[in-house]
C-alpha cells in the first residue's frame, strides 16, 4: 500500500483552518477519494483540561498530532491535516519563547506533500481557551513563514472567503496533487 498524500493546513488562529480541512475532505470525498482528516489535537487538550497547555506538555501534543496524520496516512488516499507540529513549535516560541520543539515539527512537517498557509483575511472571532486575540495573528503568522522559509519547506497562501477560500484551496491540492478537476454534466462530444 502506498502512502497517503497529506496535506497539512497552518495558520494563526480563526485563519479557517478546522473549516477549510473539513470543507476540503468533503469535497475530495465526493470526487471517490478516500480522505481523512486529522483534527487539531491542541483543541482536544484545551477542551478537556479547560486550559492551555504549559511549557512541558506542548512536545507531547506536537507528537500525538504527527502521531494522528502518519496513522491515518496508512489507511487513506489524502489526508487532510487541520495543522501539523509545525504549529505547536511555533506557539511554543511565541507564549514560551521556547525554539526546542522545531527540529522534530520540521523534521515532520517534510512527510507532507503540500502545506497551506491560511491568509489573514478572515475577521477574528472569538473561540474560547485557544484564542488570545486579533493582536497575536500577525506575529504568528510571520514564525509560521519563517520557520518553512528556515526550513526551504514551500507553501501556497490561500486567501478569500466562503466557498472562494475552499475553491483556492482545491485549485492547490488539485495541483500539487495531480488530481483531476471534476467535470459537471455529461461529456463534451
Amino acid at each position: 500500500m502506498t502512502r497517503a498524500k497529506v496535506v497539512a493546513l497552518l495558520g494563526a488562529e480563526c485563519t479557517g483552518k478546522s473549516t477549510t480541512s473539513n470543507a476540503l475532505a468533503a469535497s475530495l470525498g465526493a470526487e471517490g477519494h478516500k480522505v481523512a482528516v486529522v483534527a487539531e489535537v491542541l483543541r482536544e487538550f484545551c477542551d478537556l483540561h479547560r486550559r492551555t497547555p504549559l511549557r512541558n506538555e506542548q512536545r507531547a501534543i506536537a507528537d500525538e498530532q504527527t502521531a494522528r496524520i502518519d496513522t491515518a496516512a496508512q489507511n487513506h488516499d489524502i489526508v487532510i491535516a487541520d495543522t501539523s507540529a509545525l504549529m505547536i513549535a511555533v506557539y511554543s516560541e511565541f507564549v514560551f519563547s521556547d525554539v526546542a520543539l522545531y527540529a522534530s515539527a520540521l523534521a515532520a512537517h517534510r512527510r507532507c506533500d503540500l502545506t497551506l498557509l491560511m491568509a489573514l483575511d478572515l475577521p477574528w472571532q472569538p473561540d474560547g481557551l485557544q484564542r488570545d486575540g486579533a493582536q497575536v495573528r500577525a506575529p504568528v503568522d510571520a514564525l509560521v513563514r519563517a520557520g518553512l522559509q528556515r526550513a526551504g519547506l514551500p507553501y501556497a497562501v490561500v486567501f478569500g472567503t466562503g466557498p472562494a477560500r475552499l475553491q483556492a484551496a482545491l485549485a492547490c491540492v488539485r495541483h500539487s496533487l495531480g488530481l483531476p478537476t471534476p467535470t459537471s454534466g455529461p461529456p463534451a462530444r
